[in-house]
């Protein structure tokens, strides 16, 4: 059986740049995925092109790849989301208990600050992200493969990426006191789960995957959720 790098696969040099990568990825998965063109399609082909792009598509995992190309020898541990998840809940439950332990009491002129300096912007940033997404979805839906409206959907995930930054910055800029560390911790999964819904989303409009789309969905259902649940938490501190 023949061996392809991943650089063959996507018909690309080793010295391509990202954006270089990713067109060839995009028309390569246009041309072979059964729903865009049933000529061409092609199950295993697809499936090596999606396997070749997670690669070379993130520049951490390809200069990985780039090493143990250099050495045939050197073992290449492919990514696991399972396991990035995993740490991700490992990290977040490490700082809720943090916070949680934190002692002594809070004022309530500190607690005010909390809520106005990070509470209040992240949960404002947190609806401009979430409750769009069903009405972008429906907009797409009225044809996945279209140019314009695919550079729309891309649109919407980049201003998101902008609000989550924002978010972030705000939930990092104070210490949370300690009778709302429940909230905190809602709002610290919540933004991970964003984070993650829009990897998936990223990937569809590269990809034309379903999956991805759903997944990123899913993810964003949950991430609305806790934030429910930290507005909840915060009725109950009222």
């Amino acid at each position: 059986m023949e061996h392809f790098t991943h650089y063959e696969t996507l018909d690309v040099s080793p010295t391509a740049s990202h954006a270089d990568i990713k067109r060839a990825y995009r028309r390569l998965a246009k041309q072979f995925h059964p729903d865009s063109n049933r000529e061409t399609a092609n199950h295993d082909r697809i499936a090596a092109i999606n396997a070749a792009y997670e690669i070379l598509g993130d520049p951490q995992q390809r200069q990985s790849y780039d090493r143990q190309l250099h050495d045939p020898s050197g073992f290449y541990r492919r990514y696991d989301p399972v396991e990035v998840n995993n740490r991700q809940q490992r990290t977040a439950a490490a700082q809720a208990q943090y916070q949680q332990r934190k002692t002594g009491r809070d004022s309530d002129e500190q607690l005010q600050r909390w809520l106005s300096q990070v509470y209040q912007p992240v949960n404002r940033l947190l609806l401009r992200i979430l409750n769009p997404l069903a009405d972008q979805i429906d907009d797409l839906a009225a044809d996945p493969f279209d140019d314009e409206l695919l550079g729309d959907f891309q649109l919407y995930l980049d201003d998101c990426r902008d609000y989550l930054q924002q978010a972030q910055r705000s939930f990092r800029s104070l210490p949370n006191p300690s009778n709302v560390a429940g909230v905190a911790a809602h709002l610290y999964y919540c933004l991970n789960q964003v984070g993650d819904g829009l990897d998936e989303l990223e990937r569809f409009v590269t990809s034309y995957d379903d999956y991805y789309l759903h997944t990123g969905q899913e993810l964003f259902r949950i991430a609305a959720g806790l934030r429910r649940d930290a507005q909840t938490a915060i009725r109950e501190i009222r």
